[in-house]
């Protein structure tokens, strides 16, 4: 890695927390923040604009991680939890919530490193999922505007589909815009007018 990540550890275990943060600072890879209060964690959580969250949960509640999950802003940032019990229910909820890495055991300081790299390569899977997700249903999107735009061509002018593709791209070139933009221009006068 080329840069030093800035790791924010939450655990309300002062012992444990500093331990977490030593074995994590001991590479000198890592610049390790520890919150142990999680009061306005969303907030101080937005402040720090930490690279991974480590939540270490002895005792959670599915309230407390849809609570910190939804704090750590999972979709912004890998987040790895910590919580030992293997409850799957909570396992699951975790995940659904945006967790990269659950490990269901105590913080160890030997797979700490190795669970950081996890849930920072699965955060980055999910996230490039999520973004060509967004793009090919903005790509459909615009598509169903467009052939709504040329059935609306096809039926007031009589052209054939390809004249009418052909319009609305000359039209977006001419007007130096998106096919799409065009297209919806067009669709929404449609509306306006029948």
């Amino acid at each position: 890695m080329d840069r030093q990540l800035n790791i924010l550890v939450i655990e309300s275990d002062e012992t444990r927390a500093h331990s977490v943060a030593e074995a994590l600072a001991s590479d000198g890879t890592c610049r390790v923040v520890i919150l142990a209060d999680t009061s306005g964690l969303d907030r101080r959580i937005a402040e720090m604009d930490p690279d991974v969250v480590l939540i270490d949960v002895a005792h959670a509640s599915r309230d407390v991680i849809e609570e910190m999950a939804v704090a750590t802003s999972p979709k912004e940032r890998a987040v790895a939890l910590f919580a030992p019990g293997g409850d799957t229910a909570f396992m699951r909820a975790a995940i659904e919530a945006g967790v990269s890495a659950y490990v269901a055991e105590d913080v160890r300081p030997e797979v700490l490193r190795p669970v950081i790299d996890l849930a920072i390569a699965q955060f980055a899977t999910v996230r490039r999922l999520r973004l060509e997700l967004e793009a090919t249903r903005r790509a459909l999107d615009e598509r169903k505007v467009i052939d709504r735009a040329k059935g609306i061509l096809m039926r007031a002018r009589g052209l054939p589909e390809e004249e009418a593709y052909a319009l609305l791209r000359k039209t977006a070139m001419d007007q130096k815009k998106k096919l799409a933009e065009v297209a919806a221009a067009l669709v929404t006068a449609a509306g306006l007018l029948g």
